[in-house]
């Protein structure tokens, strides 16, 4: 640098300067609770945040260099973000890997998404934790940088500003103690800038107003403001506002990839919907369906999920669809079903439980309409028409804010007696439900499939064999994370990683099923919803879903379950192996689906706008912890070769050099009192060598001493001190030493007689 020399805090001072720049990041947070949930995320961000503002206290304290304290924090920061949110899911990990970064940068992707789809406030989850915690160690890095580095502590408050954008964008007030607190730290930072560094009679006064000038100012302010905002025009004043919801309505993806780890769960509202029984007429005498007595008992758990669409290509990573061109008209009054035998005739209790489900959409924007799986009338206005090869509503519009239908569903009465002796059916696809991706490890999962169903004898025996293998907590764990692509098969990958969430689980079913001839495909939508007290249902994202569906001669196509119970509840009644069965005394317990702790309902298959997925995200802080264990000890070792080799020259001032060489020069016999100036020290230093070595020094090491003496004078004596940098000092110090040494050890070779008394005598 040219013109001033850039004076670096050090010391107490250094190391409260940034500890006051990590309070004020701690309490701007609390900016952000308006927006989302209070929960760990506000304690993990702080613990990081603080143990970066240690690394860069301990980096300051022992280097001169302005940039160097930020690098490292920077370092340390991104090898903790890197280890808590880019480890490989369900390993532990203290050291990030070559797929640390992706798994990060994958996770800060989902994050996006969860703040574009959610509601204020929103879920902590740990996507959207990754982006305050990377957000706030860059408020504080630069306020850090900025304050303590730069020397200019005032403009550090723009970084502190950054955490409150979001709320003020919005228009979310925070909490007035947040501003305070926020405030308060900021002042400080301030008032000890102003402090004097040196000690002078006047230190303890300039800085206790420095100090009570801050505390007045924030207490004036937080009186004065409800006062200030009762006049008249202040209260009408307000920030601009560009929005208080979701950037915009959920739309499921329909090209789903196996790859990529699922969002968290968007707590939107999609759709709203009652349940009641269809009620025969008086005159009426039907005869009584197998579910007549449960007629009145028909809730939203009986008419089953609500299906978007069906997706039947696969080609190893990814489901694709293209839109059919075979799309019809319907009576509203007649079945829509997969079944050819069903489709078309009117609602029969004889095969079923009928029930009437009236909807209206929310927040959802989708061309495919969701309806029940099982048979149903729809009824709904605009340009909608029906796909019968899918079994799929598709308009041309699509839905909207306050869209109104109606179905009567006929749910049927199946059960897995009717399944158990059933052959395999033809769907009309020309084969497309039986295709499996050629890749490096399809034989594999043919193989494995084998394996699972050897002893089953019928097709239905083979699903329910898969579906309990896929099932079991054993076996698998529901995980929103994936790990990265291993093989050209993700089916294989996911196999192998035994993690995934509803996409894998249906995905690798459904190919497993092809693979043993069973016509399969996988089906979207949303699992049925939850009561809202006043008799109906709402359906938000977090019930977003896929699942496999198999076809059978005389069902057509029937929905199974493979993803574990702790997210979906318990299968269909003619999968569940355990009807009617008393599971304390005969369900293995590797078997029975056990809710996981705080876990939550099913997540959704992703999109760029429609991800959804369950917060099982809560990752041990042991790795985090091991791997600032071993950064702390590296750095310490290294600090302390750093500090063994500039010990002499840290806090290097004029007057602690002037003692250094007195003490060196006394070790070498050349003494003065305490009494004697630096002007007369110069003469009697000179003096003594010469009465020791035969000469005095000359030249560069003369040019040192009469440096240091005339800087030390200044110092001591002088209105405004002199700015000399350390090294400087120490330069002069080691350049007067290396000429005492020469002079010294000249004479020494020379065998020169002992000196003379100073005296002369």
């Amino acid at each position: 640098m040219t013109g001033r020399t850039l004076r670096i805090p050090r010391g107490p001072r250094s190391a409260l300067g940034s500890a006051l720049c990590a309070a004020a990041t701690c309490a701007s947070l609390f900016a952000l609770t308006g927006l989302v949930v209070r929960g760990s995320w506000l304690v993990a961000t702080w613990l990081i945040v603080l143990v970066v503002a240690a690394v860069v206290i301990g980096v300051r304290a022992v280097t001169r260099s302005w940039w160097a304290p930020t690098l490292a924090g920077t370092i340390v920061a991104a090898a903790i973000v890197l280890v808590r949110y880019g480890a490989p899911p369900g390993r532990l990990q203290v050291l990030p890997d070559s797929g640390s970064l992706d798994r990060t940068l994958a996770t800060a992707r989902e994050g996006v998404a969860v703040i574009n789809a959610s509601l204020v406030p929103m879920a902590g989850v740990r996507p959207a934790e990754l982006l305050v915690v990377v957000g706030a160690v860059s408020v504080f890095l630069l306020a850090d940088l900025v304050a303590i580095g730069l020397g200019a502590p005032a403009l550090s408050g723009i970084a502190f500003a950054g955490l409150w954008v979001p709320a003020i964008i919005l228009g979310f007030p925070a909490s007035g103690w947040a501003i305070a607190w926020t405030a308060f730290f900021y002042l400080l930072l301030l008032a000890l800038s102003a402090a004097p560094a040196t000690a002078h009679s006047d230190r303890a006064r300039r800085t206790s107003v420095a100090v009570l000038s801050s505390v007045s100012l924030i207490v004036a302010t937080l009186l004065a403001g409800p006062a200030v905002a009762a006049f008249p025009g202040w209260a009408t004043m307000r920030m601009p506002s560009f929005g208080t919801g979701p950037v915009g309505p959920m739309s499921l993806s329909d090209n789903l990839d196996l790859r990529e780890s699922l969002g968290s769960r968007s707590g939107q509202v999609v759709l709203r919907y009652t349940v009641a029984p269809v009620v025969a007429d008086a005159g009426a005498d039907p005869a009584p369906s197998p579910s007549a007595s449960d007629a009145t008992n028909v809730t939203a758990n009986d008419v089953g999920p609500l299906r978007a669409f069906t997706l039947t290509t696969f080609d190893g990573h990814e489901w694709d669809r293209s839109d059919s061109l075979e799309l019809t008209g319907w009576d509203p009054s007649t079945l829509l079903s997969s079944d050819p035998t069903i489709l078309g005739t009117t609602p029969d209790a004889d095969r079923g439980t009928l029930a009437d489900v009236r909807l209206e959409v929310d927040n959802l924007r989708e061309r495919r309409l969701p309806v029940s799986t099982f048979p149903r009338t729809v009824d709904v206005r605009g340009g909608w028409e029906y796909d019968p090869g899918r079994d799929e509503v598709v308009g041309r519009r699509g839905t909207f804010d306050g869209m109104t239908y109606a179905m009567q569903v006929e749910i049927p009465s199946l059960t897995k007696e009717d399944l158990v002796g059933a052959e395999v059916g033809d769907p009309g696809d020309d084969g497309a439900s039986l295709e499996v991706p050629q890749t490096t490890h399809s034989d594999d999962v043919s193989a494995l499939a084998r394996e699972i169903t050897e002893g089953s004898t019928t097709p239905y025996e083979q699903a329910m064999a898969l579906q309990t293998y896929f099932r079991a907590t054993t076996n698998f764990t529901y995980d929103t994370r994936v790990a990265p692509s291993q093989s050209d098969d993700a089916v294989w990958d996911f196999l192998q990683s035994t993690r995934g969430y509803c996409v894998q689980f249906a995905t690798s079913m459904a190919m497993m099923a092809r693979s043993l001839d069973i016509p399969a495909r996988v089906a979207v939508g949303f699992l049925p919803g939850e009561s809202d007290r006043n008799g109906g249902y709402v359906v938000s994202g977090q019930k977003s879903h896929a699942w496999p569906e198999l076809f059978f001669e005389g069902s057509g196509w029937v929905r199974f379950e493979p993803t574990p119970g702790e997210q979906t509840g318990a299968p269909p009644r003619w999968s569940d192996p355990f009807v009617g069965i008393s599971a304390p005394d005969t369900i293995p317990d590797d078997q029975v689906p056990v809710p996981l702790p705080g876990a939550t309902s099913s997540s959704a298959p992703g999109g760029s706008t429609s991800s959804a997925g369950t917060d099982d995200d809560e990752q041990a802080w042991l790795p985090v912890a091991v791997t600032v264990a071993i950064v702390l000890a590296v750095a310490s070792f290294g600090l302390a070769l750093i500090r063994r080799r500039t010990r002499f020259r840290a806090d290097l001032t004029p007057e602690r050099a002037w003692l250094r060489a007195r003490r060196r020069l006394g070790a070498r016999g050349v003494t003065w009192t305490d009494a004697e100036t630096p002007r007369t020290v110069v003469v009697s230093v000179q003096e003594q060598l010469r009465q020791a070595a035969g000469s005095p020094l000359t030249g560069s090491s003369v040019d040192a001493l009469e440096s240091l003496a005339r800087t030390v004078e200044r110092d001591l004596y002088a209105p405004e001190q002199p700015s000399v940098d350390p090294e400087v000092l120490a330069g002069w110090v080691d350049e007067l030493m290396s000429g005492v040494e020469s002079l010294l050890s000249d004479r020494s070779r020379r065998g020169a007689a002992p000196s003379a008394p100073r005296d002369g005598t």
